[in-house]
């Protein structure tokens, strides 16, 4: 094993490198951030990946849902993204679930974070709720044109920060969905690995007028 992560443990060496191994996971949508998700944390070594998404492949989800092909229509998108993770790592277990969060939730599977990758506000406030509700974290993420947003939420509250509409995002360019999933993927695996994170700084990043990159950040009161 230690072999196949020979970066990763080069990094944080292999006792943390165990310790991922004894993780669980929840990723909430298995879309745009779901799929770029799956790939940035599928070979990292967590041991447990639940993917939730009841939705199947379309034809425009394509050009910026990295885990999915031409063919791929009509598909689960969770079970395509749980089989691709365990394809590129045999030391991940990957467990789809072709259900809404709210039927996920009714398993009372216990994990260690959830990851949002949902493409909705009340699904996100669904997150929140359950969370506060069994004292766990989650990592937020939303992106729409060509910005984004991230959140790792703990003591503050998603629901007291958003005003939760039913408003769906507008277009969005493909790879700003990377981007942000990347950033949700760094912040897991630091957390997970026992690193230090930066908990209810909200993380703002967009594209100005002269198509230079910008962060802003902005600190949320506790719940």
């Amino acid at each position: 094993m230690m072999k196949y992560f020979h970066r990763q443990v080069q990094l944080w060496g292999e006792e943390t490198q165990v310790l991922l191994q004894g993780k669980k996971i929840a990723i909430v949508g298995a879309g745009g951030l779901g799929s770029s998700l799956a790939f940035a944390l599928g070979a990292s070594g967590i041991g447990e990946i639940h993917m939730i998404d009841f939705d199947e492949v379309s034809l425009h989800n394509i050009h910026r849902q990295i885990a999915f092909k031409m063919g791929d229509e009509g598909k689960n998108k969770a079970l395509v993204n749980s089989a691709i993770i365990e394809q590129r790592c045999p030391f991940v277990k990957a467990i789809a679930h072709e259900c809404n969060f709210k039927s996920w939730c009714e398993k009372e599977i216990a994990i260690d974070l959830i990851i949002d990758a949902t493409d909705n506000l009340p699904t996100r406030a669904e997150i929140n709720d359950y969370c506060k509700s069994v004292n766990m974290p989650w990592i937020y993420g939303s992106v729409e044109a060509f910005h984004g947003q991230v959140c790792f939420f703990q003591d503050s509250s998603f629901r007291d920060a958003f005003k939760i509409t039913s408003k769906m995002p507008a277009g969005i360019a493909a790879p700003i969905v990377m981007h942000i999933a990347s950033l949700q993927a760094n912040l897991a695996l630091r957390y997970l690995a026992g690193l230090n994170v930066k908990k209810d700084m909200l993380y703002y990043l967009f594209f100005n007028s002269d198509g230079e990159l910008m962060t802003q950040k902005f600190s949320i009161p506790k719940a």
